[in-house]
């Protein structure tokens, strides 16, 4: 009977239910999957004429029991892959290095694909619980694995989405790849590794901060993956320290403000801080690049295209960004590349709100949102803002005019260093903030820096803003460098904003006042002026109210919110509820916004707004 080709002895039913023995023979033919199927059905037979019928379990039984005795991973069938990671049951499926079938009605064979292929991880997203599977292929002779969500793996339709990666499936095998996967996974739950899996960087909870978590594995965006690659260490922790202490003894008042920022980041969620710009403008080849790629050192590689983006992106590839790195500061380069800085106002509260847009599923219902609260950090060649930007806008960003400076004695240099040494720097703060001690001092500076900032007048925001900048600078100065090089409050006060610089409502009012004197001569109502858009008279000058709307709304101001807030300085004179007053132009009665020129200090100006009296002085005419 060793060759198979013996008949099989005769057996009782006692011999199947009370002793070993047929099972026995029957595995003694396990490394041979022709003759181990051969000798199955024949001792199936003889089992049913002995009144067996379920020899095909029972000896599925006895082999799981010989795995258990032999320490083997023996199942019914199992991959049979060169390289393989893992040794899996497939149970009907027949899985080696030529592919992936089994048998099919009248003896037809099923090919669920045609080269090797496996789950070989069980990853669950912390954030979400959302399962994923990493799934291992080989077509050649080099394994790549990718990581997919169950619900791509579980369709037919949606399978076929990994031909883009090389998997051999179509319409026509993907209902089988479906199934073999789904029964392999099943077969050894157990056996399959499962590990924590994370899709952004930043804090986990209080005490986990990503990817400085042991066996975290990254399983969001393949977009994203070089951006999560780069964060990473490279070089020595105490050859970068002793770079940017030299930096530091520059007292280059930018330089430090943008490093402390880039270490604030991670300090905007447990302080309970909202978001914020720090902006650098002006100047060209004055190191503002190199400037953000120190900051990005104490992170990550700091060349740009790895850690550091450019503006140009969509809205929501700067949101979908911002969203992944979390905590980690976001750190665009070239604002110039922008290209419609009209209406960039919205960027900037969007991302320091800190909370991406409500988005509906394909699937139905609606997207996970993306959250943030971060540091990020700009440079440009001009402002971030503009003399019509809103008030919240403005009030979220420390601009920092860096015209005149340099940041570095050698910006080349310090450019070769610190991509040769990296991430280091931000790993230690992290390390140090997961001590209770240490976390409750540096949430106990930030109160201290905002009621120190809060007697000045700089709005709440920006005192925030500073304090949490001030706070991380305290730190490093205690924890990193011990060299007291740290920055001061007033070194830092002078870019913050004042109530008045932020009011959007003061800036769309000194423009009024310009626009008035650029455009005099539309002011009077003489016979050889082609156009009137009001007139002016003493103490006062007359807009027309859709001239005014006009205006405003070419500029980039709220004609109504403006107007609201002129009525409550008592800055121009109306008629009942309104904000116009009827005024006769050319012996028509128009609405017009009816502008004071004689303001005095009791509505908060100190003098005539400077422009007016100018154009009162030119147009002396009798109305």
């Amino acid at each position: 009977m060793g060759d198979g080709n013996n008949d099989v002895k005769v057996y009782t039913k006692e011999d199947f239910l009370d002793h070993g023995t047929p099972f026995e023979e029957v595995y003694a033919y396990i490394n041979d999957p022709f003759e181990l199927g051969r000798q199955v059905e024949k001792m199936c037979a003889v089992a049913k004429a002995c009144g067996v019928n379920n020899f095909k379990t029972l000896f599925k039984g006895y082999c799981q029991k010989m795995k258990m005795v032999n320490n083997q991973t023996y199942a019914d069938n199992a991959t049979n892959f060169s390289d393989q990671e893992l040794e899996l049951a497939t149970g009907a499926w027949r899985a080696d290095d030529y592919g992936i079938t089994r048998e099919g009605a009248f003896g037809s064979e099923i090919i669920a694909c045609v080269h090797p292929i496996m789950p070989v991880e069980r990853l669950v997203n912390i954030d979400t619980g959302i399962e994923k599977l990493r799934i291992a292929y080989r077509k050649g002779r080099q394994w790549r694995s990718m990581i997919f969500e169950r619900r791509q793996l579980a369709s037919a339709s949606s399978i076929v989405g990994l031909s883009d990666y090389g998997v051999a499936v179509t319409s026509e095998n993907a209902k089988y790849l479906v199934q073999y996967i789904h029964d392999v996974e099943n077969l050894n739950y157990e056996l399959i590794p499962e590990h924590n899996s994370v899709s952004r960087l930043g804090w986990i909870g209080q005490n986990d901060f990503s990817p400085y978590v042991d066996d975290l594995i990254y399983d969001g965006n393949v977009s994203f993956q070089h951006f999560y690659d780069s964060v990473a260490q490279k070089g020595s922790l105490q050859k970068w320290v002793d770079f940017v202490k030299e930096i530091r003894a520059e007292n280059n008042i930018p330089t430090k403000i943008v490093l402390a920022a880039s270490f604030a980041s991670v300090l905007v969620k447990p302080c309970n801080c909202l978001p914020f710009f720090v902006h650098l403008w002006n100047g060209s080849g004055n190191g503002k690049t190199v400037a953000l790629m120190l900051a990005a050192s104490v992170w990550a590689n700091p060349t740009v295209g790895e850690y550091i983006h450019t503006f140009d992106a969509t809205d929501v590839g700067q949101e979908l960004s911002a969203g992944f790195v979390n905590s980690l500061p976001l750190i665009l380069d070239e604002l110039q590349i922008q290209k419609d800085r009209k209406d960039f106002d919205k960027t900037i509260y969007k991302l320091s709100e800190g909370v991406g847009r409500m988005r509906g599923a394909k699937t139905g219902g609606l997207q996970k949102m993306h959250t943030w609260k971060n540091c990020i950090l700009t440079n440009g060649e001009s402002p971030i803002t503009s003399m019509s930007s809103g008030s919240g806008a403005v009030n979220r960003i420390i601009e920092i005019n860096t015209e005149g400076t340099k940041f570095f004695k050698n910006a080349k240099k310090t450019a070769d260093f610190i991509t040769e040494n990296y991430g280091h720097a931000g790993k230690y703060f992290v390390e140090k903030l997961m001590d209770p001690e240490i976390m409750e001092m540096a949430k106990k500076l930030q109160k201290d820096f905002f009621e120190k900032l809060s007697g000045k007048d700089i709005t709440e925001k920006q005192t925030l803003a500073a304090s949490l900048i001030l706070t991380a600078d305290a730190l490093i100065d205690m924890l990193i460098f011990e060299d007291g090089n740290g920055l001061r409050i007033d070194e830092l006060s002078q870019f913050l904003s004042t109530h008045g610089e932020v009011s959007s409502d003061m800036r769309a009012y000194e423009w009024l006042i310009d626009w008035i004197a650029q455009n005099n001569k539309k002011f009077s109502v003489r016979d050889d002026i082609p156009e009137t858009w009001g007139k002016n008279e003493p103490g006062k000058i007359s807009i027309i109210r859709n001239v005014f709307n006009k205006a405003c709304l070419d500029n980039g101001y709220n004609a109504s919110s403006f107007l609201s807030w002129l009525r409550r300085n008592n800055m121009i004179e109306t008629e009942g509820r309104g904000y116009t007053k009827r005024v006769r132009i050319n012996g028509m009665k128009c609405q017009c916004v009816v502008l004071k020129t004689n303001i005095s200090p009791e509505y908060g100006y100190t003098e005539i707004p400077e422009g007016f009296q100018e154009v009162m002085d030119d147009e002396k005419v009798d109305f």
